[in-house]
């Protein structure tokens, strides 16, 4: 079961370019019964790992702003930090209800805004703004605290910042952001490995599947219309999103 779900998950990720945090979190939760910390923990290593391949691919053409990747790391990086032993002293005050309500929320507005910006359009479509580095680590803080304590974020806050806030080409920000949220799954990861808060053997068997579905999702979006399957995706994303917020209020209320 885990590993057919670490296959399909790594397909979806392959075809839509939806990140795995946001993804990875509701299925373990809501489908296999996994603590949330411990789901965000293990998402944030299975994501750290499916995305490595497509890094090295976006390094090989030169698609990385390394000087924006570096100033958004100034800020990512201590946020992701923050964000973990946030989520652990939560967890370890006893707190899971409100864990659940908080990842719950985080992943139902994550997909919310990655739908909002695919309905508006291409992101090329911009208009032109002069290039404001000096504002990315404070932001970038905030999403590395996102998902230091959810695993999403990533991707739809990452790009959004690299759009508003640089001049890179779509490519170079795909690249950029690509590099950052690896970066930052590889250091939230090993920090809830530190921390105790991940599953391994769960997370053996998702990367099993997680492979040889990346390289079929990778292989597959050359040719299968991602944008409508990743609208699709995204609408549900904000159902589970949503279903672990109305799991956690629930069971807190009784």
């Amino acid at each position: 079961m885990e590993i057919a779900l670490g296959f399909l998950i790594a397909v979806t990720i392959g075809l839509t370019g939806v990140g795995g945090g946001v993804l990875t979190v509701p299925v373990l939760v809501l489908f296999l019964g996994v603590p949330a910390a411990t789901a965000v923990g293990t998402a944030l290593a299975f994501s750290a790992l499916v995305k490595l391949p497509a890094g090295f691919v976006y390094v090989q053409q030169k698609k990385v702003d390394y000087r924006v990747l570096k100033a958004m790391l100034l800020g990512g990086i201590p946020g992701v930090i923050a964000g973990s032993f946030l989520l652990s002293h939560l967890e370890d005050a006893g707190l899971r209800n409100l864990v659940l309500v908080l990842v719950g929320l985080t992943i139902a507005a994550t997909a919310g805004l990655n739908l909002v910006r695919l309905l508006k359009g291409p992101e090329d479509q911009r208009p032109p703004h002069p290039e404001r580095l000096r504002f990315l680590p404070a932001f970038t803080f905030l999403i590395g605290l996102e998902v230091g304590f959810s695993s999403a974020g990533a991707g739809a806050l990452g790009t959004l910042v690299l759009f508003y806030f640089t001049t890179l080409p779509a490519a170079g920000i795909v690249g950029t952001d690509l590099l950052f949220g690896l970066a930052l799954s590889a250091v939230g990861g090993g920090l809830h490995l530190s921390l105790g808060a991940w599953d391994p053997n769960l997370f053996g068997k998702l990367v099993l599947g997680g492979v040889p579905g990346a390289l079929l999702g990778a292989r597959l979006a050359t040719v299968l219309p991602s944008r409508m399957l990743r609208g699709a995706l995204l609408v549900w994303l904000t159902y589970l999103g949503s279903q672990l917020l109305y799991r956690g209020i629930t069971a807190g209320a009784r």
